[in-house]
């Protein structure tokens, strides 16, 4: 780690380049696009534009297509119900579909805002113009009822099919006492099989050419090597892949809903199960948005005490993911050397937080305590330890010829699939392209820490274990400068209305007592307005879209996160596998199911 001043180093900033607001007018105007405006008071300083809706598919074939550098992923697309909001500007409408887009090149962001009524919730589709939008647009549909014209196949996701209403409705309830109890009589039961029944032609398959009689197979939704309750149709020629369609939503709990209803404070724990392997990096992003709303500055040492343990989760999620992929391979032994390793982290993750996979650690303006006397041993010990395992662990997996057989140019995709697709992380940089949001936007001090970014050659099943082999290295490496720069200081910062005075001193004086009691019962009130922050988690980037309405809750939670994306990529780099390579396949894209069905 340089040796710099931590208050020297500012986090990366979305900037606003005034070109790219010229560019789109000038562009727009020669398309006679005349509801275009500029919106600049978002407090993440991402460009946000606002379009009539019928002018919308004008609008997205200049950021895509026309500029000189175009905005060539979808990064999310998402939407607000803005009928129950207090604070909002007079242009807003009953609803606002929110589409984030990325350049690459640019190393930009911007967003796209339409508003709807209630009574014309209808929307052209973009699936043309970015092919991952498909499953983003079904969950809007499925989640607020918003009807996206010319869409493939506009069908729920995450919610079963019988399923009534839409859930981020505000109208809808948020509890389970708000609703009836459930009851399953024989008659429904009858309807929820048959709902479960796959059509092939309702997916635009066939069930025979001209020389083939296709068969169908259900592989999951209770399968091992699926990886949670997840189920993928597949359309099979003999035993070769013509096709799938994969079905999630099988663990969706509602954790946008649970977002309107819990406090700033006491959503935390919520944070921790949406990539229940990525443990204090699923708080990252939520407590760094919530600071970005309320204009909260962190002190260094809680920063690098961030940065230490979000790494130490780095190396327990890619650990599980070596050990499980090589046992899906047929490599029994490998996994339980790797889980002997991953308990002595968690040892030191249990001894810093208390607990162990969902610490639920971090807090708004920092972390919940300081780390305990005799830290840096521990660490230390860990430190020397892990790489040795690493290089035992290449000749036991990595160089073993049937591993190599079965992932070696087996599901490669290219780097321009990977953002076409919504790909980030491991498997975007496993296809060679060298970009880490630690690195191209760096937050929380990432930029004075020295490290590398491992990148693939060939986009496929091996690249991308190899990758995640090698981040563990690069983690190891931060980890190591933490511990040999620690800055000293507080540990929480000091704002009264968000962060609640430090626990010790509310028995010794009432001024601690009372703002500490209102703050942990009612929640912390955020000022009105809107962010977007995001980190470099464990399976690619996670970001959190929040929307404060002046009150102690979220009134809109939106969470972007790295593997629903990831999945919907399946269909094109399964068509001409065998089973046994979808299998590689799977393992190789490391997905929690958690993550994708929130």
């Amino acid at each position: 780690m340089p040796n710099v001043d931590l208050k020297e180093s500012k986090d990366w900033q979305m900037d606003s380049d005034i070109s790219i607001i010229d560019e789109i007018t000038t562009l727009s105007s020669d398309l006679n696009l005349t509801a275009v405006t500029a919106v600049e008071n978002i407090v993440d300083d991402i460009c946000t534009f606002w379009v009539d809706k019928n002018q919308l598919v004008q609008l997205m074939q200049v950021v895509r297509h026309d500029l000189t550098h175009p905005f060539d992923m979808c990064f999310d697309l998402t939407a607000i119900d803005e009928t129950e909001r207090q604070h909002k500007a007079a242009h807003l409408q009953d609803f606002t579909v929110s589409y984030h887009l990325r350049s690459y090149e640019r190393n930009i962001d911007i967003r796209i805002k339409v508003g709807l009524s209630s009574a014309d919730k209808h929307l052209e589709s973009i699936c043309a113009f970015w092919s991952n939008a498909n499953w983003y647009e079904r969950e809007v549909w499925d989640m607020f009822g918003i009807v996206f014209d010319n869409h493939p196949y506009l069908t729920r996701i995450l919610m079963p099919q019988t399923w009534q209403g839409h859930p981020l409705l505000k109208t809808h309830p948020a509890r389970a006492t708000e609703m009836e109890p459930f009851t399953l009589p024989p008659y429904q039961q009858d309807k929820e099989q048959a709902a479960l029944q796959f059509d092939p032609e309702a997916w635009g398959m066939k069930r025979q050419d001209d020389n083939n009689d296709f068969m169908f197979l259900n592989l999951g939704p209770n399968h091992p090597s699926v990886h949670g309750a997840f189920r993928i149709v597949l359309q099979m020629d003999g035993e070769e892949i013509v096709d799938c369609v994969p079905d999630i939503g099988y663990h969706h709990r509602g954790a946008e809903k649970m977002g309107e209803r819990q406090s700033w404070h006491s959503y935390i724990p919520y944070t921790d199960r949406i990539d229940n392997l990525g443990g204090v990096m699923n708080n990252f992003t939520y407590v760094m948005a919530v600071e970005k709303l309320a204009g909260i500055t962190v002190p260094d040492r809680a920063k690098v005490i961030r940065i230490m343990t979000s790494e130490m989760f780095r190396i327990l999620s890619h650990l599980l993911f070596y050990g499980t992929f090589a046992q899906d391979l047929g490599a029994l032994s490998p996994i339980f050397y790797m889980f002997i390793d991953r308990e002595k982290l968690f040892g030191i993750i249990e001894a810093f937080t208390g607990a162990r996979m969902h610490p639920s650690w971090f807090r708004i303006g920092g972390i919940a305590q300081d780390l305990p006397k005799g830290w840096e041993v521990l660490v230390r010990d860990y430190v020397n330890y892990l790489p040795k395992r690493l290089d035992e662990y290449e000749k036991m997996v990595m160089k073993n010829s049937i591993l190599k057989a079965r992932t070696i140019d087996i599901g490669a995709y290219s780097t321009q699939e990977a953002i076409e697709w919504g790909v980030t992380g491991p498997g975007l940089r496993a296809t060679g392209y060298s970009w880490d949001l630690r690195k191209q936007r760096p937050y929380s001090g990432y930029d004075q820490f020295d490290f590398e970014v491992p990148t693939g050659n060939k986009g496929d099943c091996y690249d991308r274990c190899r990758v995640r082999i090698e981040e563990m290295r690069q983690s190891i490496r931060i980890i190591e400068q933490c511990l040999n720069n620690m800055p000293e200081g507080p540990y929480k910062a000091e704002h009264p209305q968000t962060t609640p005075p430090v626990k010790s001193k509310t028995m010794q004086d009432i001024d601690s007592l009372i703002p500490h009691f209102i703050n942990v019962s009612w929640g912390p009130t955020i000022p009105a307005g809107e962010v977007f922050m995001s980190v470099e988690a464990t399976k690619g980037i996670m970001g959190y879209h929040l929307i404060s309405d002046g009150s102690t809750m979220s009134y809109r939670t939106r969470i972007r996160t790295p593997s629903f994306p990831h999945l919907q990529m399946l269909p094109l780099i399964s068509k001409g596998q065998m089973v046994a390579d979808l299998i590689a396949t799977l393992g190789s894209v490391d997905y929690v199911m958690a993550d994708v069905d929130r």
